[in-house]
């Protein structure tokens, strides 16, 4: 068994409370590039003109060119082993719950329950007329989908200009303060107010577990433990190595 693994199956066998930060990093391979990287979303739309709340509320029509992508991506993509690992270790008792900034879904297809999304759920959509709230199931196709009362519906992501929802946010920072081990997989943490978090668990004296394919400033700052490569093998690594020394 590879050491560093070893010794952060450790840390989340003897910690009272785990949980995860993710990130974009994690879906990359279920066929979701990060909207950053090149050839995402964002090279190709500019996000002041396609991802505010503004935007949306002056030409959603137009917006809706961009969401309609996004939505076929997402469509596609299925969770992969590491989302599937995480899950594994919540249903272990040993993760108290999933805190991501992606939107994608794809935690609770592969079977996790406590997921907190910092920045909303594609897969529902709601009228900010109206506030009557729709499935994307029932829109699929509809382009851009509307509500029964004639508006353009807006799926439940935070666009730029949009507040975090309440909960999410008080809910993350009530974990992350108390945490004892911090798994850290497919993202840099740069993006306020999801920023703040790691630093959160580090000042309460949380373990710090980072898998991320290079290193990032957590890396050099915070991180106790780097797992370097892709989300799918290390944490399928790190799920294994968990149940072989339980075993023991």
């Amino acid at each position: 068994m590879d050491e560093l693994i070893e010794k952060a199956a450790r840390i989340i066998i003897e910690s009272k409370l785990t949980i995860a930060l993710t990130g974009a990093g994690i879906s990359v391979e279920s066929g979701i590039p990060d909207f950053r990287s090149k050839g995402g979303l964002w090279d190709r739309f500019d996000p002041e003109e396609y991802a505010t709340i503004y935007a949306f509320k002056d030409s959603p029509e137009k917006v809706w060119q961009m969401l309609k992508e996004m939505e076929q991506i997402v469509d596609k993509a299925r969770p992969n082993e590491a989302h599937a690992g995480l899950a594994e270790l919540e249903g272990m008792g040993l993760l108290e719950s999933v805190l991501t900034q992606n939107i994608d879904n794809l935690h609770q297809e592969a079977g996790s329950r406590n997921v907190i999304e910092y920045h909303g759920n594609s897969r529902t959509f709601t009228c900010i007329w109206c506030n009557k709230k729709y499935d994307y199931k029932d829109k699929k196709g509809e382009y851009p989908p509307k509500c029964e009362c004639g508006k353009i519906l807006k799926p439940d992501v935070i666009f730029f200009g949009e507040a975090i929802p309440p909960l999410a946010m008080a809910r993350s920072s009530q974990l992350a303060s108390t945490c004892q081990a911090l798994l850290i997989i497919g993202t840099s943490a740069v993006v306020s107010p999801f920023n703040i978090l790691p630093r959160q668990a580090k000042q309460a004296g949380s373990k710090i577990i980072e898998i991320n394919l290079e290193r990032t400033v957590l890396t050099e700052n915070i991180t106790d433990i780097f797992l370097q490569g892709k989300a799918s093998e290390q944490v399928s690594q790190l799920v294994s190595a968990v149940k072989d020394l339980k075993e023991v």
